[in-house]
């Protein structure tokens, strides 16, 4: 994830009874990232956001709120059920994993003990970090869902302890309400962050009025908190035989960007980045011609890539042309960005990569 906002239907930890019609808006706001509670409607009107979620191209998420055990079983049940993308929260994760280990479903648990409804976030920060390494250890897992603004403590301190302490992407959630907020979970290097009463009650700043403006309002947040983001990305960098070279020179150029950042390659590719630039975080897949161009795509199909730069010669037939195509398919059903020339990369690498000074 680079930084995205997650849209929540919910108000007091409840998804809210209009949220077909929220939804609506929201999607006409430009959300693409849209989640809901287990609890506040039926599971069958919960089906109905999850589908509509999807038809528009967007990503689902499932918040668990349920204290109880077997409640959260349940809600794990109802995640596979839905066909959700994303199920965020709980506090049983060896328990939910035994429920979604066969399904593509990713999971963001809590860290940290969670008390009451709504929920508070309680323990000390070594406490927490000490969770945190636990659950992100698991294999199933995929990432955190950490409620620091429901931390009575340094929460600035805790965000950024926490995702120091593991590799995998940690959500922010639970009163984030103004822009200082926004802000400060990118610079702690969180991967995304959860907004849903606040949204709903028009607490951040527009010129337009209503529930999508609420929306966009976010979305221009959010953009502006990716230049602040402190979180390493993840991007595929490919390209065909005779563009190797271009994206060779592309690399160096842009070195000092990419530096900190996991670059993912397909093994001829790879090895010629690695060469070139040393000081650069390179992970090789297979050759493209041994079955990397699919393992990409099963990065993109997951979630687990930022971007992809692929330099494309159009001028010649190639081979893998059809690797192209799927890796560009799966690139927009993602909606992950794609740049085919240097021109496109480069405004990926401004967009992706930049950081305020």
């Amino acid at each position: 994830m680079a930084f995205d906002f997650i849209l929540m239907l919910t108000e007091n930890d409840r998804t809210i009874p209009d949220a077909g019609r929220r939804l609506d808006e929201a999607l006409a706001g430009g959300a693409r990232h849209i989640g809901f509670k287990d609890v506040g409607l039926p599971v069958s009107e919960l089906k109905g956001l999850t589908d509509t979620i999807r038809a528009a191209g967007g990503r689902s998420y499932l918040e668990v709120v349920s204290l109880d055990a077997g409640q959260e079983l349940a809600s794990a049940r109802a995640a596979v059920a839905l066909d959700v993308d994303c199920l965020l929260g709980g506090t049983r994760a060896e328990a939910v994993t035994e429920v979604i280990r066969a399904h593509p479903i990713r999971y963001y648990p809590f860290p940290g003990r969670i008390l009451g409804h709504p929920s508070v976030l309680a323990g000390t920060e070594d406490e927490i970090v000490a969770s945190a390494r636990h659950l992100a250890a698991l294999e199933h897992v995929h990432g955190l869902d950490l409620l620091a603004y429901r931390f009575e403590g340094d929460v600035a301190a805790l965000m950024a302890r926490v995702c120091a302490a593991v590799e995998k992407p940690v959500i922010m959630a639970g009163s984030i309400d103004r822009e200082a907020r926004v802000f400060a979970t990118a610079e702690a290097g969180a991967a995304g962050f959860t907004v849903g009463t606040a949204a709903l009650g028009g607490a951040f700043p527009t010129d337009e009025p209503g529930f999508a403006g609420q929306v966009r309002a976010l979305l221009d947040l959010a953009a502006r908190g990716r230049a602040r983001s402190t979180a390493p990305r993840r991007l595929a960098l490919v390209a065909h035989d005779s563009r190797k070279a271009q994206l060779r020179a592309w690399v160096l150029r842009h070195a000092r960007a990419l530096t900190g950042h996991r670059l993912v390659c397909t093994g001829g590719t790879g090895a010629m980045i690695a060469g070139a630039a040393p000081g650069l975080t390179v992970e090789r897949l297979q050759r493209g011609s041994r079955g990397g161009d699919q393992q990409l795509g099963a990065l993109l199909a997951i979630g687990d890539l930022d971007g992809v730069v692929f330099f494309a010669d159009p001028t010649v037939p190639h081979g893998g042309d059809v690797d192209l195509q799927a890796l560009t398919r799966l690139a927009i059903v993602h909606d992950i960005p794609i740049a085919l020339s240097p021109a496109a990369a480069d405004m990926l690498a401004t967009s992706l990569l930049a950081r305020a000074g």
